[in-house]
């Protein structure tokens, strides 16, 4: 087996260089505008040798992170606080349907699949907007949608906290937990840049 001088070169590439106006063939592979998600791995860029070190000096995985989100990227601890989906209890399966509530299977199955792509497209506009696992799990908590301004999350977060209190239901003291996870939640969205 013969090795390459430089890895990850696919030499004999009929692709030509994406840089403007190179006419040398695109043998290494880079990131396109496109990122890897539900529909696919995402786009590639290809360049010659010279463009593809040009694009590797300018490329910045930290571009559009707080300093806090660089910190905990940069942890030796980052990744393990989430689990992963083989190591979820459902293996990342969500529930199955309740069939007595469709008249015809399909449909069961049809709306399922548009709640995952549903998911879907808000874990990729999570991430185009640059939050991380616990902004979302925050967003979800509190029911808000990721366009929502200061005032939404305030309002939002009265009418969940006068519905959960026990001060406002009687004394009840079952939904504490969810309480919690509302004030833990809001308590994490208004340190937001897009909330300040």
């Amino acid at each position: 087996m013969t090795q390459n001088r430089f890895h990850g070169r696919i030499p004999g590439s009929a692709r030509p260089c994406s840089a403007p106006g190179c006419p040398e063939p695109g043998e290494f592979r880079a990131p396109g505008e496109r990122a890897p998600g539900f529909d696919g791995p995402g786009s590639y860029r290809w360049f010659c040798l010279e463009h593809v070190r040009a694009f590797n000096q300018g490329y910045d995985f930290f571009r559009g992170m707080t300093p806090e989100q660089i910190e905990r990227a940069q942890s030796p601890l980052s990744g393990w606080a989430d689990q992963t989906r083989a190591f979820r209890p459902t293996a990342g399966i969500d529930e199955a349907p309740r069939w007595a509530d469709y008249v015809d299977p399909l449909d069961a199955i049809g709306a399922r699949a548009r709640a995952r792509a549903a998911d879907m497209r808000r874990t990729h506009d999570a991430a185009r907007r640059g939050l991380n696992p616990a902004d979302r799990r925050a967003y979800d908590a509190l029911g808000l949608d990721m366009d929502a301004d200061r005032r939404a999350l305030r309002a939002r977060y009265s009418e969940l906290v006068r519905r959960y209190h026990p001060d406002r239901n009687g004394g009840d003291r079952s939904h504490e937990a969810r309480l919690g996870e509302v004030v833990e939640a809001y308590q994490h969205l208004r340190r937001l840049p897009a909330f300040a």
